[in-house]
């Protein structure tokens, strides 16, 4: 089921790329990263049909950068891909890769941010541009963007772009770049308009194929919990002791976060391990023991480390760190829910993985819900009954006298029997606040002419000289959301209606409010009920 695990010293890299790939926590090459590599370095085209989240980024982000001319600053290689969120999802991961390869310079350029800032960047010279086919056509049509050096040609996600409509584009910006050079197409679909691509657009390519696998995990009740970095470990303990399972997974990406979050659950009273690929078998084994036989309830692990893991009563898997390969996370969650049993599976989100886990969705056909974080009140009456069966448990026990007296002692003092059990249970189970509100709330009725639409009122119309396919091209660029999306599209002299689908309103008007559209920031908000 698996391609052959590669280690990445084993695929020639530089010291440089060794180095940055060591300090992001990567173990082992993806199989994508396994087969896409050698060929990419080989200067052959590669035509990848592989999910997001699979390690594309790090497949071609790896072979562009070894082959950068450093003392070149024009551009040497265009990435392609479909939304704003993408593009400075792959410039971060490059910004990553080229950590210790000094002068290279790499711009993400999408629309809704202002033109002047990339217009800057490009004057000074760049070698990787990363951008949505829109905003790459301005600057062709502006000639800002010089493309005549480009040696690599990279579409990523061609299928979601292809679904956009941006194929014209597509088109025109490789009518653009010389015909000798290096192309690369990933896509996790393989449509007929995407092979016509590949048939016009590139020689002889190596055709990769990533065999996606099937989520087989019914009983396992997923949900994922919207967090900061600094919030994680409060979070965690909050939910091991809401849930106090027997047995629970949890992963991280790397192997120092592993070891940090072990530290500081080991400071917090919690009986966890950590297991990771630098520990010897001896001491894997030693750990593993502890896990099974329930001397550790916590046991924190990499991706790669778990590999081994094979416990049938594990009750909830934590994904403390979202996976960076789709099927990773089918493999972790895969390690609850055993022989039969129900398992859970919570996963933490910070900032931007919201769309990453989006793909993870899409990917595994299935759904995890959002859940609220227990407030600390949660946890303390969870703690308040569990500690009520103990007092009741003890007290038909017996065997109480020399705490009879210890108490008459304290009664002495003017309190009341009630005051001092109250006092006793505070101290016992601590104090929680009541969560702060955070109702989403829905959007109500905005006058969308449609069911299941949400109209919205956009700030910008006909004296700004805007057109339908602006805000078509703006939404679908920067929420990452299929054209399919949206509906009817008001334009008045000043302002505009735009509807869109219910399920995507709120992800939409959050990726659109503050960008630009014709030079001009955008506010978006729910309309009112009567349409003018």
């Amino acid at each position: 089921m698996h391609t052959k695990q590669v280690k990445f010293d084993e695929l020639g890299l530089s010291p440089e790329l060794l180095k940055a790939v060591v300090d992001m926590g990567f173990e082992e090459a993806t199989p994508i990263q396994a087969l896409a590599i050698r060929p990419m370095m080989e200067g052959k085209d590669v035509c990848g049909q592989a999910q997001t989240g699979t390690g594309k980024t790090a497949a071609f982000g790896i072979p562009i950068l070894e082959k950068i001319d450093i003392k070149d600053k024009r551009p040497q290689a265009i990435i392609l891909c479909p939304t704003r969120e993408l593009a400075i999802q792959i410039a971060e991961e490059f910004k990553n890769l080229s950590k210790y390869k000094r002068g290279v310079c790499v711009l993400p350029v999408y629309g809704g941010q202002p033109i002047e800032r990339q217009l800057y960047a490009l004057a000074r010279g760049v070698q990787v541009i990363i951008g949505t086919p829109g905003r790459v056509m301005d600057h062709m049509e502006r000639r800002t963007l010089n493309l005549s050096s480009v040696k690599i040609v990279i579409l990523d996600e061609a299928d979601v772009m292809l679904d956009m409509g941006f194929v014209d584009d597509i088109e025109m910006i490789l009518r653009g770049i010389p015909k000798e050079r290096q192309t690369a197409f990933f896509s996790a679909t393989m449509p007929s308009q995407f092979l016509e691509l590949t048939k016009r657009y590139q020689k002889h390519p190596q055709v990769i194929k990533i065999a996606r696998e099937e989520l087989t995990v019914p009983t396992v009740e997923q949900a994922y919990f919207e967090t900061t970095p600094s919030m994680k470990v409060e979070l965690l303990s909050r939910l091991l002791d809401l849930y106090n399972p027997k047995l629970a997974l949890v992963f991280c990406n790397t192997k120092k976060c592993v070891d940090e979050l072990a530290g500081h659950l080991q400071t917090r009273g919690y009986p966890v391990e950590a297991l990771h690929g630098d520990l010897r078998q001896a001491s894997r084994d030693r750990v593993m023991a502890k896990f099974r036989n329930g001397q550790v309830s916590v046991l924190i692990a990499t991706d790669v480390a778990a590999r081994g893991i094979d416990v049938d009563d594990v009750e909830i898997v934590f994904n403390y760190d979202l996976p960076k390969d789709q099927e990773y996370y089918v493999h972790r969650i895969g390690r609850t829910a055993r022989a039969g049993k129900s398992g859970r599976a919570f996963t933490f989100v910070v900032g931007r993985e919201i769309y990453e886990l989006k793909d993870i969705q899409r990917y595994a056909k299935i759904h995890i819900k959002r859940s609220n974080p227990p407030s600390a009140s949660d946890v303390a009456e969870v703690r308040f009954n569990a500690m009520l069966e103990r007092v009741r448990r003890v007290a038909k026990e017996g065997h109480l006298s020399k705490y009879t007296t210890l108490v008459e002692k304290i009664l002495e003092e003017e309190l009341t029997s009630l005051d001092v059990a109250a006092a006793l249970f505070k101290i016992a189970v601590g104090d929680g606040d009541r969560p702060q509100g955070g109702d989403d709330g829905e959007f109500g009725d905005t006058g969308a002419r449609e069911p299941g639409m949400v109209r919205f009122f956009i700030n910008i119309g006909r004296v700004q000289g805007v057109q339908p396919k602006d805000f078509v091209r703006a939404i679908a660029e920067t929420a990452g959301i299929s054209s399919k999306a949206i509906g009817a599209i008001r334009i008045c002299e000043r302002f505009s209606f735009v509807e869109v689908a219910k399920e995507n309103a709120r992800q939409i008007m959050t990726a659109v409010k503050g960008i630009q559209i014709k030079g001009r920031p955008v506010n978006i908000e729910p309309a009112n009920q009567n349409p003018h």
